[in-house]
């Protein structure tokens, strides 16, 4: 590992940093705009008000804001994001066990829909104005218009209920029984690389056409190569650079939302985990949601920083 691809890794991590603060601060403001008591949601109506004044005191939420944000600040750095107000549950182990729902639809479900999207786009462009590009275009384009809560539901009309070939509702983790747990994930999954599909397939198809038109293209043409040789030696890889960059981009934005699609799947995800706790005002949950889908969203585009250069090598990090 080079000298400068240290330094390079360094100072991408240490602008992380206020960027995460930055977020924290908004999490935490944002959360106390919220109309609702978390003390009078757990207290309910029949609570008195001494028994309010108690509970808010040890929620520690009869503290000034500041004071507040201090306290949370300074438990999070150490790695303590406290425990859930509903359930008394610490919060960190919490996000893993419901990230590892919602990563795994994810990555399977982008892995798949990038390994169909490129070699599609590729050929599009390959065969620009044609009828096969003309098909590949209107497809991608039907996809990417249609909203994937509703996709998730005419899948689960079709193949749940009318065909019975998948279950309606519930979860089975992989540890107890993977069949099962494959049954229950394959129609988010197959939601989700439809939609991105769409997404991934028209950036690839109009980089490779920007490429196509340079010059090193017609002149490994003229060297006499296939037109297999010039697509997948000179082509693909100076047309993926941009479709990595919307790959993480993609990646980044589903890990953190995907809250509708769970909840149409009942799927005990991230995302529907930050909804129950934004309507049940359970602050340390919902401020350690958001915090750790900011981390996630950093993290995924450091990463495909730090790739680019291997599909670039125009891009330097120095």
């Amino acid at each position: 590992m080079s000298s400068s691809f240290v330094l390079y890794l360094l100072r991408r991590a240490l602008w992380t940093l206020p960027t995460l603060l930055l977020v924290a601060l908004l999490v935490f403001v944002l959360m106390r705009l919220i109309p609702g008591d978390p003390a009078q949601l757990i207290l309910g109506d029949s609570g008195t008000a001494e028994q309010l004044a108690d509970l808010r005191s040890q929620l520690g939420l009869d503290q000034p804001l500041v004071v507040q944000f201090g306290v949370w600040l300074s438990h999070m750095v150490r790695g303590d994001l406290g425990h859930s107000i509903t359930t008394n549950e610490a919060v960190l182990p919490l996000l893993f066990e419901r990230f590892q729902v919602s990563a795994t639809i994810v990555l399977v479900a982008v892995a798949a829909a990038a390994a169909i999207a490129v070699p599609a786009g590729l050929f599009a462009a390959w065969k620009q104005n044609s009828l096969a590009d003309t098909t590949i275009v209107a497809g991608a384009t039907l996809f990417l218009s249609i909203p994937s809560f509703w996709l998730g539901l005419l899948l689960l009309l079709l193949f749940g209920l009318k065909l019975g070939w998948v279950p309606v509702v519930g979860y089975v983790a992989f540890s107890e029984d993977w069949r099962a747990a494959l049954s229950y994930l394959l129609l988010p999954i197959v939601t989700l690389t439809l939609i991105e599909m769409g997404v991934l397939t028209r950036m690839a198809r109009a980089s490779a056409i920007e490429t196509l038109r340079l010059e090193y293209v017609t002149h490994a043409r003229a060297k006499g190569l296939s037109e297999l040789r010039v697509l997948l030696r000179h082509v693909l890889p100076n047309a993926f650079a941009p479709t990595w960059t919307m790959i993480g981009l993609v990646l980044g934005n589903l890990l953190g939302g995907i809250a509708v699609l769970e909840t149409v799947f009942t799927l005990p995800g991230l995302g529907r985990l930050l909804v129950d706790a934004i309507f049940a005002r359970d602050y340390p949950v919902v401020q350690g949601c958001l915090l750790f889908t900011a981390i996630i969203y950093v993290v995924v585009n450091l990463v495909v920083d730090l790739f680019y250069p291997l599909f670039d090598p125009r891009v330097a990090t120095s």
